[in-house]
Order: structure tokens, then sequence, then C-alpha cells
């Protein structure tokens, strides 16, 4: 892996979670900075009110969320000129295929279902951030879209 430092975005209502994917990047011993916020207005404030140049390099973003969901979220920054290039990947529970569809859709770069397991977590992390800095932060094909561990 590069010795890039990332700026990360962390939106996720989920303390657990949060925890859980802050102590993976610890582990994958890349350089890393993480923001997290826990709701969709939260995260939508957090993004308005950062100047163009201070954006996360990845925003990796929940679902499910209470106030606005990662759906409506991932629809409002791809409306705003100075959000739309934010490279989004869904990090979310579900694995709906209508809904990876529509994320596909909507511009997020790559689903990744959560897993349950922690080695599998810090893999698709490590994979996610590896494979988005090759991409240079672009989405791919379609049958490349859903990361896995």
């Amino acid at each position: 892996m590069n010795n890039h430092k990332y700026n990360l975005l962390l939106a996720d209502d989920d303390e657990d979670d949060c925890a859980f994917f802050k102590e993976a990047l610890d582990d994958l011993l890349i350089p890393f900075s993480l923001v997290t916020v826990n709701d969709g207005v939260q995260l939508m404030e957090f993004l308005e009110n950062k100047p163009s140049e201070n954006l996360p390099d990845i925003l990796f973003l929940d679902l499910n969320m209470p106030r606005k969901n990662g759906i409506e979220c991932l629809t409002e920054i791809k409306q705003i000129q100075e959000l739309k290039d934010l490279p989004v990947i869904i990090f979310s529970t579900s694995l709906d295929m209508n809904i990876v569809d529509k994320m596909y859709e909507k511009g997020a770069i790559y689903y990744i279902r959560k897993p349950g397991d922690f080695s599998k977590l810090k893999k698709v992390i490590g994979n996610a951030l590896a494979i988005t800095a090759e991409n240079n932060f672009k989405q791919p094909t379609k049958e490349h879209f859903i990361l896995q561990p």
C-alpha cells in the first residue's frame, strides 16, 4: 500500500460500526485521519461548511441513517457543484441489488456490504483504499462496483 495519507469521512449512526471501522484502519498501519458523523443532516452540514480544498479524500456512507438517509445524501452530494466529484463508497449492511444498482447510477464509486467479521472488515477497507487510489478515485465498471472482503 502507498504512503498517501487518507483523509476519510465516515457517515454512520452505529457507534459500534464506527469504532470497528477506526480499529480496522488503525490495524492497517496506513496514515489516515478519520472524521465521523452520525446522521445525514450532520453529514451534509459538515460537507457544505468545508472549503473544497479541505474535503475528504473518500466518504464512506451508510444508507440507513436517521434524519436523512444515505440515498438522500448521495443524491444531494452529486447535485452540488463543489461536492459532485467527492468519491463516495457505500458502506451498508444491506445488499439489495435494486439499491446497489441505484447507488451505482447515482454515482457512488464502490459498494461494500459491512462484514460482521473484523478481519474481513479490515481487508475490505484496505482493498477499498488501495483500489480507489489505483483507479484515480473514479467509478469502475458495474461488474467491479461491489467490493468483497
